[in-house]
């Protein structure tokens, strides 16, 4: 009798429970669901190739792993400080004055449990509930989501043909609920790189209208043509932004959740609240590792730009040879191209790429609005896979 129950049972149990309303405005990620769909498709056996992922292919430096090793045989399997290891932040300082001559105390520093981490933290600490983000778009999918979790609403604001900054357009946006703009560059998904003239136009409105700035620079060290300037260095921004950075990236290491913000010694006292009451701080040893990432990987990281600069070559001459039109990145290992001069059904343009060519790209549609006769190309994997990718595109468009 219990066991014909158990349907009613379950039935009754499953609507207890109603979703809050704050995760109600949440959707999925637009990356990593285009990863499922070919993760999918390899299960039954096709060959996909993923030009999906944002993750280098490169393996973590050697020299990180085995300070990793050796920091866990040192027994660093202990709480440390909540705002990260002392020597973990005075060795970002030193690499942030060495790099980019900009100061930053350790008390101006706070290690975090990877990038995104650290932008929840700072939209965290600086959002009242209503207030307004301008997000210039295309941009990272998970940026909108997040300002809606931390209670915010955001505002996509377009960018440019070639996708360089608007400030006027930016400017018309501000309203007296705007509280912050939330900057990336170089950029995800387009790979562009703003000049310093870009950056100092935007920071004469941020200036004018008393915005703060959240910028991600995940993606700093990862240029191939031009300078990157922290937003941080532009006259008069020090004590309006807060930075976002992170050893994914860079020192291919996204598996380590390894981020880390600075800014305004009184917004990182904020943020460090937000740490103590969910992760307490990242792992011990994994910080401890980070230490060498900045000290002893230099080399690492030129080889691996010098790498993804030649497989930029390649991707964007095979575009350009198969029509698209596609702004040339200047950093970052994503290409944004429209399909619209070379596809009958540019929206639905990964889509059948993935379905008739095993080809796996990220459909523009989470990047903001308009974007769906676009889709995302990361070149984050080998030279093989990237070239035999463009010859099934070519024979995908030329058999349409």
């Amino acid at each position: 009798m219990f066991k014909n129950q158990l349907p009613i049972i379950r039935y009754y149990m499953m609507n207890l429970y109603t979703p809050p309303k704050r995760l109600s405005k949440i959707g999925e990620s637009a990356t990593l669901k285009a990863a499922e769909k070919a993760r999918e498709l390899r299960a039954k056996g096709v060959d996909v190739i993923s030009l999906d992922v944002g993750e280098p292919d490169f393996p973590t430096p050697k020299p990180i792993i085995e300070a990793a090793y050796r920091a866990l045989n040192d027994g660093l399997t202990k709480y440390s400080q909540s705002q990260g290891l002392i020597e973990l932040r005075e060795t970002i300082s030193d690499n942030l004055r060495r790099l980019y001559g900009i100061e930053y105390l350790p008390n101006e520093i706070i290690i975090t449990p990877g990038a995104k981490m650290g932008v929840f933290y700072a939209l965290t600490a600086i959002l009242d509930e209503g207030d307004e983000v301008i997000i210039p778009t295309p941009a990272w999918p998970s940026y909108f989501d997040i300002t809606k979790f931390a209670g915010g609403n955001p505002v996509e604001v377009r960018t440019g043909e070639n996708f360089e900054l608007l400030p006027d357009i930016i400017d018309s946006l501000v309203t007296e609920k705007t509280k912050a703009l939330l900057l990336n560059y170089p950029n995800n998904p387009t790979g562009v790189l703003y000049d310093r003239r870009d950056l100092e136009r935007l920071a004469e409105v941020v200036e004018r209208r008393n915005l703060l700035v959240i910028s991600d620079e995940i993606y700093c060290r990862l240029v191939y043509d031009g300078e990157f300037i922290p937003f941080s260095k532009i006259s008069e921004m020090r004590d309006r932004t807060i930075t976002v950075n992170g050893f994914s990236k860079a020192y291919s290491m996204t598996g380590w959740r390894l981020g880390y913000i600075y800014g305004p010694k009184n917004i990182i006292k904020e943020i460090l609240k937000v740490q103590q009451q969910t992760a307490t701080h990242p792992p011990t040893f994994i910080q401890k590792a980070a230490v060498t990432a900045l000290n002893d990987c230099e080399n690492y990281v030129k080889e691996m730009v010098k790498e993804f600069k030649f497989r930029r070559d390649i991707v964007y001459k095979g575009l350009k040879e198969m029509g698209f039109k596609v702004q040339k990145a200047n950093g970052a290992f994503y290409f944004f191209p429209n399909a619209e001069d070379v596809y009958s059904e540019p929206e639905k343009f990964s889509e059948h790429l993935l379905e008739k060519a095993a080809v796996n790209t990220t459909p523009g549609t989470g990047f903001g609005k308009g974007y769906e006769k676009y889709f995302r190309i990361s070149y984050a994997t080998s030279r093989e896979k990237i070239e035999e990718a463009i010859l099934r595109m070519k024979r995908f468009l030329n058999l349409h």
